[in-house]
């Protein structure tokens, strides 16, 4: 059965079922699927299914499990499906566990996971056509369903595979008798055939936000905080996500120079270390100079406004704002996968006039009243007539105090910072990050903790730097009057291999394992598939309004406005349809019809030299009177092939033993 013989019998499947009322009764008639059509439905739900997974409760999936198992089991021993009685109180019990589980039950994921529920519940439900249609129904929405969650190549994978399968699906149910391969090959067209529609919505139709991102609805993903304590960073660290991928004009700064940066610490409570509240403005406090870096930075979500940069970059910046502490932040929390074009200079001079802003200095020297003496006595002891020497006594002091670095320092004591500096002497990148800012405060000079990232792969395949929350950093700023805030990364005296190489270049042990140099050539394996997925993100993923703009206007279109975007798809599918109604048009009588409707023809055609041939508005039961009349002697035989033809014709789609047999039986007329 070709394409054209399926959009003949598409509408049965779809409709049909409602019409198959038993004489006296009012409801539909028990439909009993065929095993290998209960299959295809069961992988259709699978398919569906499986890429749920990650934000699905165990319970949920277990659940899911078990029913998918039951109710293979019935289709496979021809069982019917369980008294109506048993999915209510499931139905029931699931929705108070998705409530007491996700602490809500209206959301994005609550109601895709009760949803994915439904779909598995419904499956045991199966008795007539219209409780298929909901199972069809109800993978097509869940398959969209997954792209609120991710929309990563895999993703889109995924659902392509499970949109076939379920196609094929529909055409086990119109047509049985059809062969596995014709199954995936009519799926697969019907798929082609919806391309040029989605191509034409998927560029013209109006960018918008998406409205499932809202905060109410989000959980937060792994990634830099607004807090630091000792812990934090190298917690972050074992973890291989990506973070963010970077495409540069022109070649990179040097592994020492990228220090990605985010969240600016600087109120210190004795333990914890947290941002202070400044408002954020259109344009960055400072006045771009020196070496510039153009580059485009695809940011993974986050749910945080965070939007790490390499100092120091220029504005404005679309949907970016800049605060007093030059930290990059997205207008709105970054709950899906975002690309930025921006532009750092590195050499810029910052803070110069931060004397204007008492208030940040002196935030920048506050410290509890109490706690660390030794610390604060050794602050005394190398403070000197400037900063900048004191600053070089304190870096020297970490140089030579054999200190370790390590991803499993040891339990520190309340006095966390003495703790540290003359017991315990080994610790990561945030405990020499605020151990040195505590000094250098305690000497009465401005300082502050910097949290971000250093460093970043290198991708062989496409030149892309792809920065993990494994590449997860801390480090320290101080303020000079004639200089403003410079950078200053203790770490980089006790590890440089840590800011030259990365972390594997830093530590022996306890590395995550694509870290291992044993697992380099998986690492290579990734750069593979990521550069095909940067290239998805950039040409699909992060297809937005700026980038829509600039494609209409690629082709003369200005004045871009949504309404307009709106109005030309609308065009653009409007000739669409018309051409697919002019092909099909043109294509009706080239003799690709579905099997029954061809042996009917040879019939009629059989009849014609008789002055017999069926009338296109004729039905098969009127020609049988017709012929009859007309052929007394073969009215038996006529008739009966007509009958035969009427019920293959109008009830469920026929076997294609029983098509044959019709052929064989018009074969074997024999008229006088």
């Amino acid at each position: 059965m070709g394409v054209k013989g399926l959009s003949a019998r598409l509408p049965g499947i779809l409709f049909r079922g409602r019409d198959r009322i038993s004489p006296g009764r009012a409801k539909p008639v028990v439909l009993s699927l065929r095993r290998d059509q209960g299959i295809w439905l069961l992988a259709a739900a699978a398919l569906t299914f499986v890429p749920h997974l990650p934000k699905l409760p165990a319970w949920v999936i277990a659940l899911c499990v078990a029913l998918l198992i039951w109710r293979s089991w019935c289709f496979w021993h021809g069982k019917a499906a369980p008294a109506r009685w048993v999915l209510p109180p499931l139905v029931l019990a699931v929705a108070v566990g998705i409530r007491l589980d996700l602490g809500q039950f209206f959301g994005k994921t609550p109601g895709l996971v009760f949803l994915v529920t439904l779909l598995c519940l419904k499956l045991l439900e199966i008795r007539n056509m219209r409780d298929i249609r909901v199972v069809v129904l109800l993978c097509f929405f869940l398959q969209f369903g997954l792209f609120f969650n991710d929309q990563s190549l895999p993703a889109a994978s995924l659902v392509l595979v499970a949109l076939l399968v379920t196609l094929g699906s529909q055409v086990a149910l119109a047509d049985p008798s059809s062969s596995t391969r014709e199954r995936f090959r009519i799926g697969a067209a019907l798929l082609a055939l919806g391309l040029p529609f989605m191509l034409v919505l998927f560029l013209l139709f109006p960018r918008i936000p998406p409205l499932w991102g809202i905060p109410a609805d989000t959980v937060a993903s792994t990634g830099l905080s607004d807090s630091m304590s000792p812990g934090t960073i190298s917690e972050l660290i074992l973890s291989d996500e990506l973070a963010f991928t970077v495409e540069f004009d022109g070649p990179p700064p040097a592994p020492a120079d990228r220090y990605w940066r985010g969240p600016v610490l600087s109120q210190f409570d004795g333990r914890i270390w947290r941002m202070a509240v400044r408002q954020p403005k259109d344009f960055p406090p400072y006045t771009p100079s020196g070496r510039r870096f153009d580059y485009r930075i695809m940011l993974e979500p986050h749910q945080k406004h965070w939007l790490p940069a390499l100092d120091y970059p220029a504005g404005p910046v679309e949907g970016v704002r800049f605060s007093l502490d030059f930290q990059t932040l997205t207008q709105h929390p970054v709950s899906h996968r975002r690309r930025f074009a921006l532009s750092s200079f590195p050499d810029t001079q910052v803070g110069l006039k931060e004397y204007q802003y008492p208030a940040m200095l002196d935030l920048a020297r506050r410290l509890p009243m109490q706690g660390n003496p030794r610390a604060r006595a050794l602050a005394a002891e190398l403070k000197t007539r400037t900063p900048q020497q004191t600053v070089g006594r304190i870096l020297g002091w970490f140089a030579e105090g054999q200190f370790v670095y390590t991803l499993q320092p040891p339990k520190l004591e309340e006095n966390s910072i003495d703790s540290f500096l003359f017991d315990t002497r080994a610790g990561f990148c945030e405990h020499f990050a605020e151990a040195f800012v505590f000094l250098a405060r305690a000497a009465d000079i401005p300082a502050r903790v910097v949290t971000g990232y250093q460093g970043g792969h290198l991708n062989s395949i496409n030149g892309t730097i792809s920065v993990r929350q494994s590449d997860a950093h801390a480090w320290g700023e101080v303020w000079y009057a004639k200089h403003g805030w410079i950078r200053v990364d203790p770490t980089a005296l006790v590890a440089p291999m840590r800011i030259d190489q990365g972390l594997e270049g830093a530590l022996d042990g306890g590395l995550p394992f694509m870290l291992r140099p044993e697992n380099s050539w998986l690492r290579q394996a990734r750069d593979g598939w990521e550069a095909v997925a940067t290239r998805w993100n950039r040409l699909v993923v992060a297809y937005d309004g700026s980038q829509q703009r600039d494609l209409l206007k690629s082709f003369g279109l200005e004045g871009f406005s949504p309404l307009k975007a709106l109005g030309g798809a609308s065009i653009a599918i409007a000739i669409l349809m018309a051409a697919f109604y002019g092909w099909a048009q043109l294509c009706r009588d080239d003799g690709r019809r579905d099997p029954l409707d061809k042996i009917w023809a040879r019939f009629s055609a059989r009849l014609a030299p008789f002055g017999l041939a069926r009338t296109p508005a004729e039905g098969p039961l009127d020609y049988a009177r017709r012929l009859a009349s007309a052929r007394p002697v073969d009215a038996d035989a006529l008739t009966l092939i007509c009958t035969r033809y009427a019920c293959l014709r109008y009830r469920l789609p026929p076997l294609r033993a029983e098509v044959d047999a019709l052929a064989r039986a018009i074969a074997a007329l024999s008229l006088r």
